[in-house]
Protein backbone atom coordinates (compact mmCIF):
# COMPACT_ATOMS: atom_id res chain seq x y z
CA UNK A 1 0.00 0.00 0.00
CA UNK A 2 1.49 3.52 -1.20
CA UNK A 3 -0.45 5.59 1.05
CA UNK A 4 -0.32 5.54 4.86
CA UNK A 5 -2.73 7.65 7.18
CA UNK A 6 -0.80 7.54 10.45
CA UNK A 7 -2.94 8.37 13.85
CA UNK A 8 -0.26 9.32 16.41
CA UNK A 9 3.37 10.82 16.80
CA UNK A 10 4.89 6.81 17.40
CA UNK A 11 3.15 5.84 14.54
CA UNK A 12 4.47 8.34 12.50
CA UNK A 13 8.45 7.77 13.70
CA UNK A 14 7.58 4.15 12.59
CA UNK A 15 6.76 4.64 9.17
CA UNK A 16 9.54 7.30 8.50
CA UNK A 17 11.86 4.90 9.67
CA UNK A 18 10.63 1.58 8.08
CA UNK A 19 13.11 -0.17 6.03
CA UNK A 20 16.12 1.79 6.98
CA UNK A 21 18.02 -1.61 8.62
CA UNK A 22 20.59 -2.08 6.15
CA UNK A 23 21.63 -5.80 6.78
CA UNK A 24 25.05 -5.79 4.54
CA UNK A 25 26.10 -2.83 6.93
CA UNK A 26 24.32 -4.12 9.88
CA UNK A 27 23.29 -0.51 10.61
CA UNK A 28 20.22 1.47 10.09
CA UNK A 29 20.15 3.75 6.88
CA UNK A 30 17.80 4.28 5.23
CA UNK A 31 17.62 4.59 1.43
CA UNK A 32 14.56 7.00 1.22
CA UNK A 33 14.61 10.73 -0.15
CA UNK A 34 12.03 12.61 2.20
CA UNK A 35 9.92 15.88 1.17
CA UNK A 36 7.18 17.18 3.38
CA UNK A 37 3.63 19.56 2.11
CA UNK A 38 1.47 21.26 4.23
CA UNK A 39 -1.25 19.97 2.19
CA UNK A 40 -2.12 16.23 1.23
CA UNK A 41 -3.60 17.25 -2.04
CA UNK A 42 -0.34 19.08 -3.60
CA UNK A 43 1.66 17.06 -5.80
CA UNK A 44 5.02 17.03 -6.86
CA UNK A 45 5.50 19.83 -9.06
CA UNK A 46 8.51 21.74 -9.78
CA UNK A 47 8.24 25.10 -9.81
CA UNK A 48 9.02 25.22 -13.65
CA UNK A 49 5.88 23.41 -14.27
CA UNK A 50 3.82 26.30 -12.02
CA UNK A 51 4.90 28.52 -14.47
CA UNK A 52 2.18 27.32 -16.85
CA UNK A 53 1.83 27.94 -20.44
CA UNK A 54 4.85 27.02 -22.48
CA UNK A 55 6.82 26.67 -19.19
CA UNK A 56 9.38 23.91 -21.04
CA UNK A 57 10.51 26.26 -23.95
CA UNK A 58 11.69 29.19 -21.42
CA UNK A 59 13.42 26.57 -19.38
CA UNK A 60 16.95 26.98 -21.34
CA UNK A 61 16.29 30.86 -21.33
CA UNK A 62 15.96 31.16 -17.96
CA UNK A 63 19.22 29.40 -16.54
CA UNK A 64 21.14 31.39 -19.78
CA UNK A 65 20.05 34.92 -18.26
CA UNK A 66 20.58 33.70 -14.47
CA UNK A 67 24.01 33.08 -15.50
CA UNK A 68 24.32 36.09 -17.36
CA UNK A 69 23.38 38.52 -14.69
CA UNK A 70 24.50 36.29 -11.71
CA UNK A 71 27.93 35.55 -12.70
CA UNK A 72 29.90 37.89 -10.32
CA UNK A 73 28.01 36.29 -7.46
CA UNK A 74 28.75 32.71 -8.52
CA UNK A 75 32.20 32.24 -8.62
CA UNK A 76 32.74 28.75 -6.53
CA UNK A 77 32.09 26.26 -10.08
CA UNK A 78 30.93 27.22 -13.65
CA UNK A 79 29.13 24.01 -14.57
CA UNK A 80 25.28 23.23 -15.92
CA UNK A 81 25.09 20.87 -12.54
CA UNK A 82 26.31 23.87 -10.44
CA UNK A 83 24.63 26.61 -12.19
CA UNK A 84 21.26 24.41 -12.04
CA UNK A 85 21.51 23.98 -8.16
CA UNK A 86 22.30 27.83 -7.15
CA UNK A 87 19.39 28.50 -9.17
CA UNK A 88 17.21 26.65 -8.03
CA UNK A 89 18.22 27.70 -4.16
CA UNK A 90 17.74 31.23 -5.11
CA UNK A 91 14.24 30.83 -6.09
CA UNK A 92 14.84 30.57 -10.35
CA UNK A 93 12.29 27.98 -11.66
CA UNK A 94 13.46 24.88 -12.51
CA UNK A 95 12.56 21.63 -12.82
CA UNK A 96 14.19 20.48 -9.78
CA UNK A 97 12.82 19.65 -6.67
CA UNK A 98 14.26 19.79 -2.97
CA UNK A 99 14.18 16.72 -0.48
CA UNK A 100 15.83 15.58 2.70
CA UNK A 101 17.49 12.69 3.74
CA UNK A 102 16.40 13.91 7.39
CA UNK A 103 12.46 12.70 8.43
CA UNK A 104 12.61 15.49 10.67
CA UNK A 105 13.28 18.16 8.61
CA UNK A 106 10.61 17.01 6.07
CA UNK A 107 8.21 16.90 9.03
CA UNK A 108 9.01 20.31 9.79
CA UNK A 109 7.98 21.45 6.55
CA UNK A 110 5.00 19.45 6.45
CA UNK A 111 3.72 21.42 9.54
CA UNK A 112 5.49 24.68 9.30
CA UNK A 113 2.43 26.77 7.66
CA UNK A 114 0.12 26.89 10.87
CA UNK A 115 -2.61 28.72 8.29
CA UNK A 116 -2.92 25.25 6.98
CA UNK A 117 -3.43 23.19 10.50
CA UNK A 118 -7.08 22.50 9.59
CA UNK A 119 -5.85 20.36 6.35
CA UNK A 120 -3.96 17.24 6.49
CA UNK A 121 -0.37 17.07 5.45
CA UNK A 122 1.83 14.79 3.80
CA UNK A 123 5.07 13.44 3.66
CA UNK A 124 6.49 11.77 0.55
CA UNK A 125 9.11 8.86 0.80
CA UNK A 126 11.13 7.74 -2.53
CA UNK A 127 13.69 5.34 -2.80
CA UNK A 128 16.68 6.73 -4.37
CA UNK A 129 18.66 3.55 -4.78
CA UNK A 130 15.70 1.74 -6.92
CA UNK A 131 14.75 5.11 -8.54
CA UNK A 132 18.67 4.94 -9.78
CA UNK A 133 18.40 1.04 -10.85
CA UNK A 134 16.26 2.50 -13.91
CA UNK A 135 18.54 4.98 -15.53
CA UNK A 136 20.20 4.69 -18.63
CA UNK A 137 22.99 2.85 -18.54
CA UNK A 138 25.23 6.06 -19.20
CA UNK A 139 24.51 7.35 -15.70
CA UNK A 140 23.85 3.92 -13.99
CA UNK A 141 26.97 2.83 -14.94
CA UNK A 142 29.38 5.81 -13.50
CA UNK A 143 26.84 5.62 -10.44
CA UNK A 144 28.05 2.38 -9.65
CA UNK A 145 31.41 2.32 -10.56
CA UNK A 146 31.85 5.01 -8.22
CA UNK A 147 30.12 3.19 -5.44
CA UNK A 148 27.39 5.72 -4.56
CA UNK A 149 23.92 5.96 -4.21
CA UNK A 150 23.42 9.20 -4.82
CA UNK A 151 25.08 11.88 -7.92
CA UNK A 152 27.33 14.65 -7.24
CA UNK A 153 27.55 18.05 -9.62
CA UNK A 154 30.83 16.31 -10.56
CA UNK A 155 29.63 13.39 -11.35
CA UNK A 156 27.09 14.27 -13.44
CA UNK A 157 28.79 16.88 -15.08
CA UNK A 158 31.39 14.17 -16.34
CA UNK A 159 28.26 12.88 -17.97
CA UNK A 160 25.67 15.92 -18.70
CA UNK A 161 26.31 18.70 -19.58
CA UNK A 162 23.20 20.75 -21.14
CA UNK A 163 19.43 20.25 -20.82
CA UNK A 164 19.44 18.67 -24.66
CA UNK A 165 21.72 16.02 -23.43
CA UNK A 166 20.17 15.69 -20.03
CA UNK A 167 16.41 15.21 -22.57
CA UNK A 168 18.55 12.33 -25.24
CA UNK A 169 19.58 9.99 -22.71
CA UNK A 170 17.26 6.78 -22.61
CA UNK A 171 14.19 6.30 -24.28
CA UNK A 172 12.10 5.76 -20.97
CA UNK A 173 11.71 8.61 -18.70
CA UNK A 174 13.24 8.33 -15.68
CA UNK A 175 14.45 10.74 -12.35
CA UNK A 176 18.07 11.14 -10.77
CA UNK A 177 19.06 12.20 -7.24
CA UNK A 178 21.60 14.55 -6.58
CA UNK A 179 23.46 15.92 -3.99
CA UNK A 180 24.05 20.08 -4.39
CA UNK A 181 27.42 21.96 -3.32
CA UNK A 182 27.20 22.81 -0.10
CA UNK A 183 27.01 26.66 -0.91
CA UNK A 184 25.06 27.77 2.32
CA UNK A 185 24.40 26.83 5.52
CA UNK A 186 20.68 26.32 4.76
CA UNK A 187 21.51 23.46 2.43
CA UNK A 188 23.67 22.13 4.68
CA UNK A 189 21.28 21.97 7.77
CA UNK A 190 18.35 21.06 5.87
CA UNK A 191 20.43 17.47 5.10
CA UNK A 192 19.25 18.82 1.28
CA UNK A 193 19.64 17.40 -2.13
CA UNK A 194 17.62 17.43 -5.23
CA UNK A 195 15.69 15.31 -7.82
CA UNK A 196 15.27 15.89 -11.52
CA UNK A 197 13.72 14.48 -14.48
CA UNK A 198 14.29 13.83 -17.53
CA UNK A 199 11.06 14.93 -19.11
CA UNK A 200 10.55 18.59 -17.72
CA UNK A 201 6.74 18.37 -18.77
CA UNK A 202 6.14 15.14 -16.41
CA UNK A 203 5.80 15.77 -12.87
CA UNK A 204 7.18 13.00 -10.66
CA UNK A 205 4.23 11.63 -8.97
CA UNK A 206 2.76 10.63 -12.33
CA UNK A 207 6.14 8.84 -13.28
CA UNK A 208 6.51 7.35 -9.85
CA UNK A 209 2.70 5.88 -10.21
CA UNK A 210 4.05 3.49 -12.97
CA UNK A 211 6.52 2.41 -10.06
CA UNK A 212 4.90 1.29 -6.92
CA UNK A 213 8.03 -0.39 -5.33
CA UNK A 214 9.40 2.74 -4.86
CA UNK A 215 8.03 4.67 -2.95
CA UNK A 216 4.95 5.97 0.00
CA UNK A 217 3.14 8.68 1.04
CA UNK A 218 2.29 8.99 4.82
CA UNK A 219 -0.40 11.16 5.55
CA UNK A 220 -0.42 13.18 8.49
CA UNK A 221 -3.93 14.18 9.96
CA UNK A 222 -4.98 18.06 10.69
CA UNK A 223 -5.60 16.81 14.00
CA UNK A 224 -2.14 15.50 14.90
CA UNK A 225 -0.04 18.72 13.66
CA UNK A 226 -0.17 20.82 16.47
CA UNK A 227 1.58 17.47 18.48
CA UNK A 228 3.57 17.04 15.30
CA UNK A 229 4.47 21.16 15.59
CA UNK A 230 5.06 21.41 19.25
CA UNK A 231 7.96 18.32 20.04
CA UNK A 232 9.67 19.61 16.87
CA UNK A 233 10.24 22.75 18.17
CA UNK A 234 11.18 21.20 21.58
CA UNK A 235 13.37 19.17 19.63
CA UNK A 236 15.03 22.10 18.41
CA UNK A 237 13.83 21.47 14.26
CA UNK A 238 13.03 25.00 13.69
CA UNK A 239 13.07 27.92 11.31
CA UNK A 240 16.14 29.11 13.07
CA UNK A 241 18.16 26.27 12.65
CA UNK A 242 16.62 25.10 9.42
CA UNK A 243 17.38 28.53 7.71
CA UNK A 244 20.11 30.17 9.95
CA UNK A 245 19.65 34.36 9.50
CA UNK A 246 17.26 37.10 10.94
CA UNK A 247 14.93 35.95 8.53
CA UNK A 248 14.40 32.56 9.59
CA UNK A 249 14.90 33.88 13.26
CA UNK A 250 12.09 35.96 12.58
CA UNK A 251 9.81 33.32 10.84
CA UNK A 252 10.62 30.63 13.88
CA UNK A 253 9.54 33.47 15.88
CA UNK A 254 6.18 34.20 14.68
CA UNK A 255 5.21 31.49 14.54
CA UNK A 256 6.15 29.97 18.14
CA UNK A 257 4.38 32.95 19.53
CA UNK A 258 1.29 32.55 17.50
CA UNK A 259 -2.09 31.79 19.23
CA UNK A 260 -3.63 28.21 18.76
CA UNK A 261 -6.70 29.40 16.80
Amino acid sequence: MNEIRINSWNELQDQLFEDSWNAHLGRFRSRYAFRGLSNVDYGLETTLIRQRGMYAAIERHLLRNFKKYAHRDVVEGDSFWHWLSVAQHFGLPTRLLDWTYSPFVAMHFATANIEKFDIDGVIWAVNYVKAHQLLPESLAGPLAREGANVFTVEMLSEEVNSFEELDQLGQDDFVLFFEPPSMEDRIVNQYAFFSIMSDPQKTLDLWLLEHPEIWRRIVIPAGLKWEIRDKLDQANITERVLFPGLDGLSQWLKRHYSPKG
